[in-house]
């Protein structure tokens, strides 16, 4: 009997068990990235490392584009900011998520090879444009929600402005090669505020 089915027999069936599965993977990726760079990530090595089957890993992702995505939402994910009555405030409370997030060990990484799989010749586009269409998704939130309060000028392009957004933390810590700090986000919600302010 495989690893992977004593394992089942001995804890039974339920969420638990596959929650554990896919919590231990996700993190063994993100550990290994953090390590030895994207360049030595394999599924061999992940699944060493989480200690589970490779089967039991391509049951939940067919690819490794698949699973390093998984990876990065397990670290940068959706997020939900509450009507705080201020665009600005609300905005804030978004890139200190995100910057707190990207501080995380080996999420620069992470983050700099989810962008590389996307140009690979055998990568899925579609795969990495969900993913960050579900990671940009509250930020347009923000901006719909503000031209619907009146603070946000009612002919803003919001894809374009939570685009500006997005890029600018992932940039300071992918391209720069820096980690973003209180200061930048301050610096971006002025500027980002400023520029979509409605008009007194």
């Amino acid at each position: 009997m495989a690893e992977e089915q004593v394992e089942q027999a001995r804890r039974g069936p339920g969420r638990p068990r596959e929650e554990r599965v896919t919590r231990a993977v996700l993190d063994a990726v993100v550990e290994l990235v953090a390590e030895n760079g994207m360049g030595a990530l394999t599924m061999d090595a992940v699944a060493a490392r989480a200690g589970v089957s490779k089967p039991a890993m391509y049951r939940r992702w067919s690819t490794k584009q698949d699973l390093v995505i998984a990876a990065a939402e397990s670290r940068i994910g959706p997020l939900t900011v509450p009507d705080m009555g201020d665009f600005r405030a609300e905005l804030r409370a978004v890139l200190t998520a995100r910057m707190k997030a990207y501080r995380q060990p080996g999420v620069g990484r992470l983050l700099a090879g989810v962008i590389g799989s996307a140009a690979e010749a055998d990568a899925e586009p579609a795969a990495y444009r969900a993913y960050t269409a579900r990671v940009m998704s509250e930020t347009r939130h923000l901006l719909e929600r503000g031209v619907a309060r009146g603070d946000v000028r009612p002919d803003v392009d919001v894809p374009a402005a939570a685009t500006l957004v997005a890029a600018s933390l992932v940039f300071r810590l992918v391209g720069e090669q820096r980690l973003p700090d209180e200061a930048l986000v301050e610096s971006v919600v002025d500027l980002i505020g400023r520029a979509v302010a409605a008009r007194a």
